[in-house]
């Protein structure tokens, strides 16, 4: 030996494994929040995910979820490494070396494992995000939509993650030179981290915290806007989800510590148990992330199947094939034509049902926003004319659904979806309504509500006072609604496509508008405010996404238009073409914590069973027979593997059926929602398949290793 350098080197090839294990985990690591995250940030994505809306907000809760889980994990695995390490280390100082030395060397090999590893992930980030695009275009859907682009902003989060990873070795590395006895730094590798004795209440506890810190998170900011009138700053109201993780930290060290067997039962598995609880600190900590990671993960892998589900369950039960609405100034396709179109195409059409609609005010109670030190507060001021909406006489009702509805005059009848509900965004209780170009005004009071799906979201006067209220009224506020019914509807696609593509070609420019584009409303802000935030003019000046006919194939065209027709076979043929980029994002996302997580479970059931390579070698000694090894080092596996599935999976299945039945309104899951959540228990079944075959997979491989 030349060198302390050359000794080191020597010392440090029966240690390879260790410098690897390091390497892969902060190269999966780093790999996995670039991919994420160049998902994420990619123009592509962004444009279908609106500002402030839910699917970016589940995007950007899972991306905390992925990185709070990978960074957990990376310091695991860095201590691993200082554990394996310092033999090699103790020796060395035992030799002779000098501190200084020590760090320069120690320094040299994690500078090059961290650096080596961060770049590698970072790099090889975006073409493992791209190459899944590509294959999800080439076996699923291929859109121009789907032309995935990168934004270079994105590497930003790579690289703060990645000077993450390495300052956190380098600080774990300064803090494991800082010790100055020899014999701890030689037995570093022994030591165990017992936990303290845990009571026996801790997962009945642990349960009940899990309950209401799922339930206080979740109703936290519904509670701060609607009854404090405060939207708290960004990110407060997750304090509310901390007993969640308290409780979930009890469960876990219950179930290492304790088990959940009782009476003679519980001394089953004594000696597993025991290796488990000298490991306990570290196999807590390590199946907290794995639980956090696979929630994440199904949370995501949920969206398709609920989408998918209640969107074709939607469409299956309209009560007619066909129905498209369209302003009465606008030169359209009307009934002889589409009749034309559809004999040219080989359709029958059975029925045919027509009927006028007027937009008129309503009053109702607008929000006043103040800023201030705390956050934004509101409070309601109420507005004889606040919004408008869409109006049908009882008679275009009738004719429309073929209901004989007689209203008494003076009310008016909102319609809901098929389930009654007024899902967050539509409410009867108006009491004046205003013909905002004549300025007659008409006081009504709300009548029993009716159900249909195509006509969601309108309001019903008796025949009389829709007369009276809509005299006078031009044409670019009047509408007409047309419902028609077709033979074979399932063979009728091409036609569905080509009298779209005729709808949007005749419709003109004043009519190409966001769906929540509001005159009323408009009036008011430019009155107020100079400008409104819904034209296409504003819209294009800040940079924002506009409704574009040269795009009508676009998810955000057909999600998004106010005039967009709704054909049966056109909207089953195209569901996964329109929505594409939202199912591979989610589909993205779920399958990169579900590697997070097999590669986190992998990690550490290695770690369990080689740890306690000794005490397997003494029970052999002692007599303990084949079978009897394999079953203690199954035991110790399949904790590391199912507890944290099993509570993972339990935890976010029941926070994601508490979600979907407050967020109807009235509180309650409606039909499609309790069909998709059958679909998400095949997703769960499909998941706990895959995991399973890791789990033997990861087992067969520790018995090989520890020569069982």
């Amino acid at each position: 030996m030349r060198s302390w350098r050359d000794l080191d080197r020597t010392l440090g090839r029966q240690g390879r494994k260790n410098d690897l294990l390091l390497l892969l985990c902060c190269f999966f690591s780093v790999l996995l929040i670039t991919a994420y995250v160049t998902m994420m940030r990619s123009p592509t994505v962004l444009t279908v995910l609106p500002e402030g809306g839910d699917s970016r907000k589940q995007v950007m809760m899972i991306f905390v979820l992925a990185v709070i889980g990978c960074g957990a994990f990376t310091t695991y695995a860095s201590g691993l490494y200082f554990r394996a390490k310092s033999r090699q280390t103790g020796i060395l100082m035992a030799l002779g070396a000098s501190r200084r030395q020590l760090r320069r060397m120690l320094y040299r090999d994690v500078g090059f494992i961290s650096l080596s590893a961060c770049a590698a992930g970072a790099l090889l980030g975006t073409p493992l995000a791209w190459g899944l695009w590509q294959l999800f275009r080439l076996f699923v859907v291929d859109t121009e939509q789907m032309r995935l682009t990168l934004d270079p902003q994105a590497y930003l989060f790579a690289l703060a993650f990645s000077l993450f990873v390495v300052a956190m070795v380098f600080l774990m590395a300064r803090r494991f030179l800082r010790r100055t006895n020899i014999i701890d730094i030689v037995n570093e590798a022994r030591r165990s981290e017992p936990i303290r004795e845990v009571k026996s209440w801790y997962g009945r506890v642990g349960i009940l915290l899990m309950v209401l810190g799922g339930f206080l998170g979740y109703m936290a900011p519904g509670f701060f806007v609607t009854r404090l009138h405060w939207y708290p700053p960004e990110g407060l109201t997750a304090i509310f989800y901390a007993p969640l993780f308290a409780g979930l930290y009890m469960v876990l060290l219950h179930t290492v510590v304790n088990g959940w067997r009782r009476g003679r039962s519980r001394y089953h598995n004594l000696v597993p148990n025991s290796m488990m609880k000298f490991q306990g600190r570290q196999t807590v900590r390590n199946m907290l992330v794995i639980t956090v990671l696979l929630a994440g993960a199904y949370f995501a892998a949920f969206y398709a199947p609920m989408l998918g589900v209640g969107n074709a369950l939607s469409i299956e039960e309209r009560p007619v094939d066909y129905a498209y609405h369209y302003r009465s100034d606008q030169n359209v396709p009307r009934e002889a034509e589409v009749r034309t179109l559809a004999k040219e195409r080989g359709v029958t059409i059975t029925s045919w049902a027509e009927a006028p609609m007027a937009r008129l005010g309503v009053d109702g109670a607008d929000q006043v926003e103040t800023e201030g030190p705390l956050g934004t507060t509101w409070e309601e001021v109420y507005l004889t004319l606040q919004r408008s909406e869409l109006f049908l006489s009882e008679s275009a009702w009738n004719t429309l659904t073929g209901d004989t509805l007689d209203l008494v005059p003076g009310t008016v009848s909102g319609v809901f979806d098929r389930d009654g509900n007024g899902n967050g965004v539509f409410t009867d209780q108006i009491s004046l309504v205003t013909n905002v170009v004549t300025g007659k005004t008409l006081s009504v009071r709300a009548a029993e509500g009716q159900k249909n799906d195509m006509l969601f979201g309108r309001f019903i006067l008796d025949d009389g006072d829709y007369a009276a209220i809509t005299e006078g009224l031009p044409e670019t506020w009047r509408e007409e609604m047309v419902f028609f019914n077709v033979e074979n509807c399932e063979d009728t696609y091409y036609f569905a496509k080509a009298l779209f593509y005729e709808i949007v070609d005749r419709s003109g420019e004043e009519v190409e508008v966001y769906d929540a584009w509001d005159p009323v409303v408009r009036q008011r802000n430019i009155a107020e405010e100079g400008y409104y935030f819904l034209d296409p003019e504003y819209l294009a000046q800040s940079g924002f996404t506009t409704i574009d006919y040269g795009q009508r194939d676009s998810s955000e065209f057909r999600n998004y238009w106010a005039y967009m027709p709704h054909f049966r076979v056109l909207d089953q043929n195209d569901f996964v073409r329109t929505m594409a980029v939202f199912l591979m994002l989610f589909i993205f996302i779920a399958l990169i914590c579900f590697a997070a997580v097999l590669v986190i479970s992998y990690t550490r059931s290695l770690t369990v069973a080689l740890t306690g390579r000794q005490m397997y070698e003494d029970l052999g000694r002692l007599g303990a027979s084949r079978n009897y090894l394999r079953e203690t080092a199954r035991s110790q596996i399949s904790r590391v593997f199912f507890t944290p599935s099993l509570v993972g999976t339990a935890a976010i299945y029941a926070l994601y059926t508490m979600i979907l039945y407050f967020n109807g309104d009235p509180a309650g899951w409606t039909s499609g929602e309790l069909a998709g959540m059958t679909a998400c228990l095949l997703v769960v079944a499909a998941g706990s398949g895959m995991l399973y075959g890791f789990y033997r997979f990861t087992r067969r491989k520790v018995y090989t290793m520890l020569g069982i």
